[in-house]
C-alpha cells in the first residue's frame, strides 16, 4: 500500500530472484538496455537472446543476420528454463509477464512490427524489475498491479507522441498523464477478471506516487534518444558510484 511518504505501494526490497549471470551481446533498444543493466547492477544478472519464430528482425543485426521472419530479443536463462517465450496468444494481448515464473511471454501472432516488439520487451521488462525490487502481490492487491502498469505505460514509450498520433489519440495538456491512466487500467482489465469501477479507483489511488518513481530511467522517456540519454546518465550514474 501507499506510505504516508507518498512512496509507491511497490516498495524498493531486494528480490534477487533467479536471473542468473551469463555473458552475451548487447541488445540495440536502449529502454531493455537500461533495464537489463539496472537488474545487472542489483544482483539479477540477465542474457539476452532467444530466436523466436515468425516474426520480424534481428536485435542485434552486428551478431546475427537478419531475416524477415525471426526476431532475436532479450532474455534471461536458468538451467533449462527459458524467461522470454515466444507464443501465440489469444485476442489482442501483445504480452505479458508470469509472475510464478519469472517468464516474459511474447505474442508473436499479435506483434505487428520491431518498435512494437521493443515496446512489448520494455513493458514486460519493467514489471519483471518490480518483481525482483519488491514483494509484488499481483494477484490478491489490485494497487500493486495498477502501480507497475502506471510505470509500464509511462516508461515503456507505450505513451510516446508519435504512438498516441497513431492511435489518433492525442492531445495538449496533461495528455501523458491521461494515456498512462487510461492503458494502466485497459492492461488490469485485460489480466483480472474485475469491473472497471475497480481498475480505474485502484489507478487513481496509487497514481501520484507510481506515476512519479521513475526508477530505473530517472526521466519519462518520451523517445528513444530520451532513453539513450537515461541509459548514459544510468552508467555514469554506476561510474560515479563505484569509485566513491
Amino acid at each position: 500500500m501507499t506510505s504516508d511518504t507518498g512512496s509507491s505501494p511497490i516498495a524498493t526490497k531486494s528480490r534477487r530472484a533467479s536471473w542468473f549471470a551469463a555473458s552475451s551481446p548487447s541488445t540495440t533498444d536502449p529502454y531493455a538496455q537500461l533495464l537489463i543493466a539496472a537488474m545487472k547492477q542489483s544482483g539479477w544478472y540477465v542474457n539476452y537472446f532467444i530466436l523466436c519464430s515468425n516474426i520480424f528482425i534481428v536485435g542485434d543485426q552486428q551478431s546475427f543476420s537478419s531475416s524477415s521472419q525471426t526476431l532475436f530479443v532479450p532474455f534471461s536463462t536458468v538451467f533449462n528454463d527459458r524467461h522470454f517465450s515466444c507464443e501465440n496468444c489469444d485476442g489482442c494481448v501483445s504480452g505479458g509477464f508470469d509472475s510464478a515464473t519469472s517468464q516474459i511471454v511474447l505474442c508473436q501472432n499479435n506483434i505487428r512490427h520491431q518498435s512494437h516488439m521493443n515496446r512489448v520487451v520494455a513493458h514486460e521488462l519493467i514489471h519483471a524489475f518490480d518483481h525482483c525490487r519488491a514483494h509484488v502481490d499481483w494477484f490478491k492487491n489490485v494497487k500493486h498491479l495498477a502501480c507497475s502498469e502506471i510505470r509500464a505505460a509511462n516508461l515503456s514509450g507505450d505513451c510516446t507522441l508519435m504512438n498516441e498520433i497513431a492511435r489518433f489519440k492525442f492531445g495538449l495538456k496533461g495528455h501523458h498523464q491521461t494515456c498512462v491512466r487510461d492503458r494502466a487500467i485497459r492492461s488490469i482489465l485485460a489480466v483480472r477478471k474485475v469491473s472497471r469501477e475497480t481498475a480505474e479507483k485502484a489507478v487513481d489511488e496509487v497514481f501520484d506516487a507510481c506515476f512519479n518513481d521513475l526508477e530505473p530511467f530517472g526521466r519519462i522517456p518520451h523517445s528513444k534518444t530520451d532513453a539513450k540519454r537515461a541509459y548514459k546518465d544510468f552508467l555514469n550514474r554506476d561510474r560515479y558510484t563505484a569509485n566513491l
